[in-house]
């Protein structure tokens, strides 16, 4: 949609009382903008002072203008708004980038939280998988929280490092609070709530359905390790190489088998020489191949890679399954060539994840 000079101009100076006025001048811009008045401001409340009653949508549109002020040149897609934010609490800051589909403005919508891998960013990975796309064909947000530099060289999550595994700790926390901080700032249907990454962020994701089970309903894994395998860079690496996991069982991997399972999806190629494939089956740990359904292999569509899709269940009716993409490596299967470490000819693990995540709602 094309906006007109008049428009745009009565949003800059929204923009600026923003920043150099109060609350109560920069809503008052802001409606003028939406309503085409093109007159001199009306009488407001003086600089700084909150207005007597501001009604909801001229909070949610000031809420709005403080995004755009603080961003500065956040994207904004033709479809949706992809907007870059942050969270901090007593373990840190981050930066998180979140898209919100055209209109969402009715009806509560899912949330999913995406975890990146080593060497990627947020919008490297929203190029990849396509979430967003996603996002506005079915409606859902998608949050993506961004491991700096500074906390990794390679920016990877630090999921073998035990202060980042457990609850209300380090990294975990800090994707638990980003998580909730949109909760609390959009209308999310808090039983549609997942989490799913690549690599480390597979990892990682692995962690926070094994230590939030309350927030997230669900799961996805892409190239990813169980929670826990690992203490140390070493232990890592050997779990990475599939070799044998630690004697002595991490809090996490305990919490992992105590805490109630939720709904798991995971998707792991068999050519993987980053990730070993073994990982795979070690995440699906306390689920058998559902004997209503079993196993079947398939290639999804011409052209694709062939996968062998298993559906299994816990002993507490819980669901699960696994994706073996077969010849494929440490690559997002059915991913845009235009982000890293995705293969094209695999089959839609972005669909395949979502579709998942919808067909299970926590309490379902």
């Amino acid at each position: 949609m094309k906006l007109n000079e008049g428009f745009m101009t009565s949003m800059h100076d929204a923009m600026t009382l923003l920043r150099t006025g109060g609350v109560a001048e920069a809503t008052e811009a802001i409606q003028r903008a939406l309503r085409g008045d093109a007159g001199a401001p009306r009488e407001s409340a003086s600089r700084g002072s909150a207005p007597e009653h501001v009604d909801i949508r001229s909070a949610k549109l000031t809420e709005a203008a403080g995004r755009f002020a603080r961003e500065n040149c956040a994207d904004v897609e033709d479809r949706g708004y992809f907007g870059t934010h942050a969270y901090a609490n007593a373990a840190g800051r981050r930066q998180y980038r979140l898209y919100v589909p055209a209109g969402a403005m009715g009806e509560p919508l899912p949330l999913l939280v995406m975890l990146h891998g080593c060497t990627q960013d947020a919008d490297d990975f929203a190029t990849g998988t396509q979430m967003n796309a996603l996002a506005d064909r079915h409606r859902f947000l998608v949050a993506y929280p961004v491991q700096p530099q500074q906390a990794n060289p390679s920016k990877c999550w630090n999921w073998f490092k035990p202060d980042h595994q457990q609850r209300d700790r380090g990294e975990p926390s800090l994707i638990a609070g980003i998580t909730r901080e949109i909760l609390a700032a959009h209308n999310v249907d808090p039983a549609r709530v997942y989490v799913a990454g690549m690599s480390a962020g597979g990892a990682m994701a692995a962690i926070m359905i094994a230590e939030y089970p309350e927030l997230y309903a669900a799961a996805g894994v892409h190239s990813g390790l169980p929670a826990g395998c690992a203490q140390d860079l070493p232990s890592a690496l050997a779990a990475m190489k599939g070799g044998i996991r630690p004697r002595r069982a991490s809090h996490t991997q305990e919490n992992a088998r105590s805490s109630p399972k939720r709904p798991l999806i995971v998707f792991h190629g068999d050519g993987d020489a980053t990730v070993n494939v073994a990982n795979a089956s070690r995440l699906l740990h306390g689920f058998d191949v559902r004997p209503d359904a079993g196993s079947d292999a398939r290639v999804t569509d011409e052209g694709q890679r062939a996968c062998t899709v298993s559906r299994l269940v816990s002993v507490d009716n819980v669901d699960a399954e696994l994706w073996t993409v077969h010849g494929a490596g440490h690559a997002w299967a059915g991913g845009n060539a235009r982000g890293s470490y995705t293969d094209p000819t695999g089959p839609d693990a972005s669909v395949e994840m979502l579709r998942f995540f919808l067909d299970h709602p926590r309490g379902a």
